[in-house]
């Protein structure tokens, strides 16, 4: 059993009171957003659910059915402008062809973004209902499912990424080395669809996405559509383990079970990108979340191999090792530093059989870690020491022509200092292991998704499948929808990267703001009657008698 912790300080600013959120609107200082699931009724009997609704919550209809619209949407328009094959069977030569050019492509844009605009609403709907405490985990959870459901069988949505895990997984079937060439030295139909940026790049990722990307694509041959859902079937996995771990890990941590759904499960971010896009980051925080809760169930052999196999995907998960060994480190004899060693060694072995399986089992060696500085190659201003190395160098090519590269590559070197000192820091504030190690990892991941050379959308998702199980505040999920609108329109539907395109962006921000001011104020233009009358807050209670959940 784990020692008894200090409960972790909350994300970030004010919280909402635990009792009082359900008698008194939120204010800026109230306490922290923490609570689990609401209790049954007294006069229910504790046996099993009678109904399904009993069993898994009444999710709220509007936001649902809002959302489910939303999903239709996207999935309909991104056949014309979503990340389309370039010759594609279903449609190409058919009456339904129109959809992927001119006139018919911009209109299928305008239905995709349409359904961004309304997934983001009923996303802050069903905010507001968690902060009010009128659903709880379940019921979140069943919305959640609803709207990822149409996800499985769309076209990839915001990127391309997808084919070039087909490539990559066909690349050794045809007797290539992915971590040697680029999916160029295998011309065909998975080279056709890869994005001409990684063409002949070699495969980034750990062994273990290899033999899956390989087994899919031995399965699917050159049915891509096929290889696609496919595809996200081999990770849904990841979201089923990151559904099964946020309850316990939450109440571990300190949260609340719905507001942590709400942050990474419900999340635009999670159901377009993730899902609708086939990222294999879904994998990574799956694996990343339940190594993290059995590791402080006890289980620390299984927590440390779990995490192990999420760094088998992506390396960037192996940041979380270090302070699984922490945890496991507060359950031995001896002192501090003998605790640690021990752990460390004992780590560092389930860590070696671990890989070595996965990488035996896939039949590649070490190569993909030369390869581990392919995203280096993106150069945009998500990633904070790019920003202000691009930054830098507007300023001073004011007064003199110099190349960027070099202003990019000193604020790279500096971010790289900057993120090593946060991952000490953290780990050493972590030392005495439980709960605490497991939130600081999260700072650290998301540290590490922000401070690399190359910071893409989806990788805030490796930090917040660990924090969205913390203590989290108003404020704090306020900034989150702001982030949250804002990464997940970052690339155009097609799979491009929309970061200079300023209209663009001002557009998404407006509709950002408003969409973060009215997870508390649910008509902040004041366009309704009743809103001129007298505002209502989102945290305001239910009146006397309502069902929570009915509406």
């Amino acid at each position: 059993m784990d020692r008894v912790m200090k409960p972790p300080p909350p994300v970030d600013g004010p919280t909402l009171p635990d009792a009082a959120a359900e008698r008194a609107p939120a204010q800026d200082d109230a306490p922290t957003v923490r609570d689990a699931l609401p209790a049954a009724a007294p006069d229910q009997p504790a046996t099993e659910p009678r109904s399904w609704r009993d069993r898994f919550g009444r999710p709220p209809r509007g936001p649902l059915l809002l959302g489910l619209a939303a999903s239709l949407l996207m999935v309909v328009g991104g056949f014309g402008a979503g990340g389309v094959l370039v010759h594609d069977p279903l449609l190409s030569n058919s009456p339904l062809g129109f959809w992927r050019y001119g006139h018919g492509r911009e209109l299928a844009a305008f239905t995709v973004y349409a359904g961004v605009a309304l997934m983001v609403w009923a996303w802050v709907r069903l905010g507001r209902d968690v902060l009010a405490h009128r659903i709880g985990g379940r019921a979140v959870l069943t919305v959640a499912c609803v709207w990822t459901a149409p996800m499985l069988v769309s076209p990839p949505l915001f990127t391309r990424d997808v084919y070039s895990y087909l490539a990559q997984g066909g690349l050794p079937l045809a007797g290539f080395d992915p971590y040697a060439v680029g999916p160029e030295a295998m011309p065909g139909l998975f080279a056709d669809n890869v994005h001409y940026f990684w063409q002949d790049t070699p495969a980034p990722y750990g062994p273990l996405f290899i033999l899956i990307a390989k087994f899919v694509a031995w399965l699917t041959g050159d049915a891509m559509i096929l290889g696609v859902i496919l595809m996200r079937l081999a990770l849904l996995p990841g979201l089923l383990l990151l559904i099964w771990a946020l309850p316990e890990l939450t109440r571990r941590l300190g949260g609340r079970v719905p507001v942590a759904l709400w942050v990474a499960v419900a999340n635009p971010l999670m159901v377009i990108h993730l899902v609708g896009g086939g990222h294999n980051d879904l994998l990574v925080v799956g694996l990343l979340a339940a190594g993290s809760l059995v590791a402080l169930r006890g289980g620390h052999i299984g927590g440390i191999a779990m995490v192990t196999a999420a760094m088998a995907v992506k390396a960037s998960a192996a940041v979380a090792l270090p302070f699984l060994v922490l945890v496991w480190a507060a359950h031995l004899a001896g002192s501090q530093r003998v605790r640690i060693a021990k752990a460390t060694a004992a780590g560092v072995g389930v860590f070696l059989v671990v890989f070595a399986a996965c990488t035996v089992a896939a039949g590649v060696g070490l190569g993909w870690l030369p390869a581990l500085s392919a995203p280096s190659m993106i150069v945009n201003w998500m990633s904070i020491p790019t920003a202000v190395g691009q930054f830098t160098h507007t300023l001073v090519a004011n007064l003199v022509n110099v190349p960027m590269q070099p202003f990019i590559n000193v604020a790279r070197a500096l971010g790289g200092l900057l993120l090593a000192y946060i991952a000490v820091t953290q780990w050493w504030a972590a030392r005495d292991g439980g709960p605490d190690a497991v939130r600081r990892a999260g700072i650290v991941l998301l540290a590490v998704a922000v401070l690399s050379p190359a910071t893409l959308p989806w990788y805030v998702s490796w930090g917040m499948a660990l924090l969205a199980a913390a203590a989290w505040t108003v404020r704090g999920l306020t900034v989150t929808v702001f982030l949250s609108v804002m990464l997940t329109i970052a690339y155009y539907s097609h799979g491009e990267d929309a970061l200079y395109d300023g209209p663009y962006l001002l557009t998404w921000a407006l509709v950002a703001v408003l969409a973060a001011v009215s997870l508390r104020r649910p008509d902040p233009l004041r366009l309704s009657a009743g809103a001129r009358r007298r505002p209502r807050e989102a945290s305001e209670p239910v009146p006397a008698g309502a069902e929570p959940g009915a509406r």
